[in-house]
């Protein structure tokens, strides 16, 4: 392997350029910085697909070798991103300004597209963004319409047995026993005739809701049909292991991304769940706290599947037992086994992997 010289890596880096892009809803703010740092040019574009091609024509029209560092690229920036890529343009995802910059700079689109191509052009900014174009991105859209069909579900129950406390009493003493899927059916079957009176009026409204939960009820047994499918074909080694179905494998791969090679390693994934251990040890004691940071969605994730390994795996019980004698308090062995379980689901065959896309080099 032959190395470059000082004065060819000079040259080389003499035709180079970053972009920074500062993008929101209607319009992207884009400023050239060359190798140096200085400012070549800015320009607003409209945050279409108009926009993306003027936006990439006017970088083409440098003549320099380029490198788009974007914010929001999970975001506003999305579209753009992915038209940057399909030019075999490199992207780094440039996270928001520093606070401490703002206070003394101040802020404007020009300043953080500036900044953001200044991140990249000092070595900070280095993270790929997610591709946002395959399968996990079907798998995003399918649990984005999940949780709101969940979360409709759950509070169409909460009213409906409001309304049953505050129902007169003889239809209140009716209801009242019924399990809740008991309780869904006569509801639904309901037949309150004429709205005349009081107990007219409850039994519409019970009716109402009780048939509003059957529907997101269907809709989410749907969705979880598909994510099923999904998740299925993508992993089933993930969702074949103990305690993790195709919720939470859905969300361990949502929080991968499409281009899980932006997660370079073990470790790296245990601190994008939340799960890497954090020291707090002091003079003879040794331990470690929560850790409150990384993508709390896929920290969540791990803790369901934990909680059925605790109660029904028996090498987690026998963990657990043995932890436990040794003095390990139970939020202390739920963070081992949190680690553990990222250890494991990383060690499983990735079918998602693409051909690698590493970090382009900063200009």
């Amino acid at each position: 392997m032959t190395s470059m010289s000082p004065a060819a890596e000079v040259v080389q880096r003499r035709h180079r350029a970053v972009i920074g892009v500062d993008t929101h809803k209607y319009i992207h703010v884009a400023v050239a910085l060359d190798e140096f740092g200085g400012v070549i040019d800015a320009q607003r574009f409209a945050a279409d697909r108009a926009g993306y091609t003027q936006l990439i024509d006017w970088a083409l029209g440098l003549g320099r070798k380029l490198t788009f560092g974007i914010e929001g690229t999970g975001s506003y920036g999305a579209g753009l991103t992915a038209a940057v890529r399909r030019r075999d343009i490199g992207v780094i995802e440039v996270l928001r300004t520093d606070r401490r910059d703002r206070r003394l700079r101040g802020k404007n689109d020009t300043l953080d597209a500036e900044n953001a191509a200044r991140a990249v052009l000092g070595g900070q900014a280095t993270a790929v963004p997610e591709s946002n174009d395959g399968v996990v991105e079907m798998l995003r859209q399918i649990k984005v319409a999940k949780d709101i069909a969940v979360k409709a579900r759950t509070a169409a129950m909460i009213s409906l047995k409001a309304v049953v406390v505050n129902a007169p009493p003889e239809l209140r003493e009716t209801l009242q026993p019924l399990s809740k899927m008991a309780l869904i059916d006569r509801c639904a079957g309901l037949r309150p005739g004429p709205v005349t009176t009081v107990a007219a009026a409850t039994k519409h409204t019970l009716r109402s809701i009780a048939r509003r939960w059957q529907q997101l009820h269907e809709e989410i047994k749907a969705h979880e049909v598909l994510l099923t499918e999904l998740t299925g074909q993508l992993v089933p080694q993930l969702v074949a292991a103990f305690g993790i179905g195709a919720d939470t494998a859905a969300e361990l791969l949502i929080v991968a991304g499409d281009n899980i090679d932006r997660v370079r390693s073990e470790a790296a994934w245990a601190r994008l769940c939340g799960v890497a251990p954090v020291p707090a040890s002091s003079g003879l004691t040794t331990r470690h706290r929560l850790n409150r940071g990384g993508h709390r969605q896929a920290n969540a994730a791990l803790y369901r599947a934990l909680i059925v390994r605790m109660q029904h795996h028996e090498p987690t019980r026998t963990y657990v037992t043995r932890r436990t004698r040794e003095g390990k308090t139970k939020a202390e062995i739920i963070r081992c086994l949190k680690r553990l379980l990222a250890r494991e689901t990383w060690a499983l065959p990735r079918p998602l992997r693409t051909p690698s896309r590493t970090a382009p080099t900063p200009a």
